[in-house]
């Protein structure tokens, strides 16, 4: 990632740390922190000194003192089991934050998604996660019906003889430099039959 960065030339300054062995910014330097899919990592030893506990509250205590009182940090989590979903909050929480998890989706087998949101201070309401997949699944769908479309409207867009497709052509006439009559409030308008 820190490779990709620099070949972007990306501004800003890069660090590179192990989130398990704390955070390294000064007390109260941020208002709010953002995780995606990192946080489980954490319950993964990859050495035999690893202890996944003792890496969770390093990670959680260092991360309560950089922020700021009352700030919030939102983590997005994709925990294997439900031990490890209780062993990262139990930390969290012993490391001095307020919150719990919110999950998005909860029937759902692949759009279900967890949220450990915390507080630093005075807690706040725990938003509510959402429910109804049904509304994203009808947005990401297209919709068909047997109804054709007249291939004279599909072509042009506006429906002949009505005051747009009037104003459209005369506009166009315009355009090509044709001498067009003014436009009036009677542009467009139907003619009586007896005309």
């Amino acid at each position: 990632m820190l490779d990709a960065a620099l070949d972007r030339e990306a501004q800003g300054d890069l660090l590179l740390g192990d989130m398990g062995q704390g955070i390294p910014f000064k007390p109260g330097s941020f208002d709010g922190c953002i995780s995606i899919s990192a946080v489980q990592w954490l319950c993964n030893a990859n050495k035999k000194s690893d202890i996944p506990a003792k890496r969770l509250y390093c990670f959680f205590s260092s991360l309560y003192s950089v922020l700021v009182r009352g700030a919030r940090a939102v983590l997005q989590l994709y925990p294997e089991n439900s031990e490890q979903l209780e062993l990262i909050t139990t930390q969290a929480i012993k490391a001095g934050f307020t919150g719990g998890v919110v999950v998005d989706y909860p029937n759902s087998a692949k759009a279900k998604k967890f949220y450990l949101c915390l507080f630093s201070g005075p807690s706040s309401f725990l938003p509510k996660g959402l429910n109804e997949i049904k509304d994203e699944e009808e947005a990401r769908e297209s919709t068909f019906t047997n109804k054709r479309i007249p291939y004279k409207i599909a072509r042009s867009g506006v429906v002949r003889k009505t005051r747009e497709w009037v104003l459209e052509k005369k506009e166009r006439h315009r355009r090509q430099g044709k001498e067009v009559r003014p436009d009036t409030q009677y542009t467009g308008r139907k003619r009586k039959p007896y005309f």
